[in-house]
């Protein structure tokens, strides 16, 4: 199909690779383009989501998306009632996901909003310390009541006497294999609605402050407005906290650095460390960091083959190491906290001279302490849901395909992940009927085997393909808050999109443009890294060029040069870490990772948002 200038693919005529075929039946129907929506999805800017989804999506981890779709948009929609903005859609494409904003609702609604919003969003500003702790306090519980969940291991012969004598239970097995993982879908749910309780509100804070700071000090950059929010101890980087703390009690043991330096097995390793008493007070200290600290995801959290610090130890082995070698070396392996709150302050202080009247001080007093407290949020609550949360589900999901394989309907546990969440009953119903049945039921074990195998090489076809950054004809102007401030999608990041989609195909860009997301200013070589698993590829001293960072990724951040994103906004996940460890960023260039290749030397500006392609590599 002829591509219009001007605009990308569209979504009902869009083709993809014809290894791909098939790929729409792995979702459910609701998240594809459909002719009975096409009218009104024609009319909409559908952009790539690689925040949330920058790689093929398996078909039950779309339940997270799934998730957030109806929760962020409820709670800007319905609860907290953010006049102008509404929620954000979702559908699937050749195995990637694509979203879009959808536009403000009439004037009438408007004003309905604002009288809700003026009562229900100050007050949660104003209490907020006290939110938090109950906050906390249910969603422990949520996450306990999921660890909980029973699955059973396997379908017994016989139901035991004491299930039927002196009466019978009434249920059994097959009704609570069924009945779980309904919970567990249920909870997850529960546990996104918790999730954006007030995390929508925190990017409000900090678009209220961006805002007065624009109008106080006009020029302003926006690197300057996200250095005067840095500087929060929230419970994301915990984890980097704990492994920082680990090394350097194994430091001030020559015994146990010296195993941990070593290039063994972890399993060696610990072998070894137990050998001593200095090893086992060692590893007793790891034993107490990694619950709830290492239920930390090795990538987003976002998909299931990315394991945990729990699943894959080798990853928190392995930073420990760096940063035993680091302190020996006299290096400091920890985030200057203390240096990147005295430049905030500073930098504060600073801006807060040049206010002339009363008023527009407390408007300045105001908005800052109200970001200052509350944006501490989408930090905080980052690590319970999406790594300690997602880690609970993901460990429950595969007791299920467990079961699954030892009833000869899946050949592999994680086959589980190749079915959607309203598929996976109908295989639960098959082996909780097969089982009611008797004994020599033929079962449908081969159907979902083949499917789960074609479903994998879709996936694995998906890929190894580069996909479109966006779908249909972008608006003459990208006005929704959160598109701007967490995706990083602005009207000239679009045409710089449609001129990028063009251009990536030579290697005459030589300048990018994002979004000036931490101040600073670096070169160094580029290491390109497209797949989450690939960080640990990443060396010191150079730039991280990627589709969006992590949080996760907390450790590498100290040794590294700068970064820059595909996808990002100020309030985005890249832009926050890198302006806790001090360093330098812009997000949001849509096309870096196609433009720039592993080798480059490039030049990063994270205070005009600007990236130069300084040398190509050979």
């Amino acid at each position: 199909m002829a591509e219009q200038p001007g605009r990308f693919p569209d979504p009902h005529e869009f083709e993809v690779p014809s290894e791909l075929e098939g790929w729409e039946e792995m979702y459910p129907t609701h998240h594809l383009f459909s002719e009975d929506r096409a009218e009104w999805e024609k009319a909409q800017f559908w952009y790539q989501d690689k925040i949330h989804a920058p790689e093929p999506m398996p078909p039950l981890d779309l339940i997270f998306q799934e998730a957030w779709q109806i929760s962020l948009s409820q709670y800007t929609t319905r609860v907290f009632c953010i006049p102008p903005a509404q929620g954000i859609a979702q559908r699937m494409m050749g195995c990637y996901m694509y979203i879009c904003a959808i536009a403000p609702p009439p004037e009438e609604i408007i004003g309905e909003k604002a009288g809700h919003f003026e009562k229900r969003v100050f007050y949660v500003f104003e209490h907020y310390d006290e939110l938090w702790d109950k906050w906390l306090t249910k969603f422990k519980a949520l996450g306990e009541e999921m660890a909980a969940v029973k699955v059973p291991a396997e379908l017994p012969k016989f139901v035991p006497d004491d299930e039927v004598l002196p009466a019978p239970t009434g249920v059994y097995d097959s009704y609570y294999l069924l009945e779980s993982f309904d919970k567990l879908v249920n909870q997850m749910f529960k546990g996104w609605q918790y999730h954006f309780e007030m995390l929508n509100l925190t990017y409000l804070a900090y678009l209220m402050f961006a805002d007065v700071s624009r109008k106080l000090f006009p020029g302003i950059s926006e690197s300057a407005i996200g250095k005067m929010v840095a500087g929060a101890y929230v419970s994301m980087f915990r984890p980097e906290e704990e492994l920082c703390r680990l090394s350097k009690l194994a430091a001030s043991a020559k015994e146990v650095s010296a195993i941990l330096k070593s290039d063994k097995s972890v399993d060696d390793k610990v072998a070894e460390l137990q050998n001593t008493d200095a090893g086992k007070n060692w590893l007793a200290e790891y034993e107490k960091a990694k619950d709830p600290w290492f239920y930390v995801s090795c990538g987003s959290g976002w998909f299931h083959y990315e394991g945990s610090w729990l699943t894959d130890q080798s990853i928190p082995y392995s930073y420990i190491k760096g940063y035993v070698e680091r302190l020996e070396n006299g290096e400091t392996i920890e985030r200057s906290l203390d240096v990147i709150e005295k430049q905030r302050d500073e930098v504060v202080a600073e801006y807060r001279k040049l206010i002339k009247t009363d008023e527009d001080r407390k408007a300045f007093d105001d908005a800052y302490n109200t970001v200052r407290t509350i944006y501490t949020y989408a930090e905080d609550h980052l690590f319970w849901v999406e790594h300690w949360f997602h880690t609970i589900w993901f460990d429950k999901i595969r007791e299920f395909g467990t079961l699954l394989v030892n009833n000869g309907m899946l050949n592999e546990v994680d086959d589980i992940f190749m079915f959607n969440r309203y598929e996976i009953p109908q295989l639960l119903t098959e082996v909780s009927t097969g089982w009611a049945l008797g004994v020599d039921i033929p079962m449908r074990g081969n159907f979902y085997k083949s499917k789960a195998a074609k479903r994998k090489k879709i996936l694995e076809a998906a890929g190894n393909w580069n996909p479109t950054p966006a779908l249909g004809v972008p608006p003459e102007e990208v006005a929704e808050p959160f598109t701007i401030m967490l995706w990083g999608i602005t009207t000239d990041k679009v045409k710089e999109w449609l001129k990028g989609v063009d251009a990536t195909a030579t290697e005459d860009v030589s300048e990018i443009k994002g979004f000036a997301s931490s101040a600073g200013i670096a070169e160094g070589p580029a290491r390109v890294l497209k797949r989450l698993k690939d960080i640990v590829a990443l060396q010191p001293g150079e730039i991280l060029v990627c589709p969006s960072t992590n949080p996760s990724w907390a450790p590498v951040f100290t040794k590294i040069k700068a970064t820059v994103t595909d996808i990002g906004g100020l309030t985005s996940h890249a832009a926050i870490v890198c302006r806790e460890y001090g360093v330098p960023s812009v997000t949001g260039t849509g096309v870096s990772t196609q433009v720039i290749k592993t080798g480059d030397i490039i030049k990063v500006d994270g205070d005009s948002g600007v990236v130069e392609i300084v040398k190509r590599a050979g």
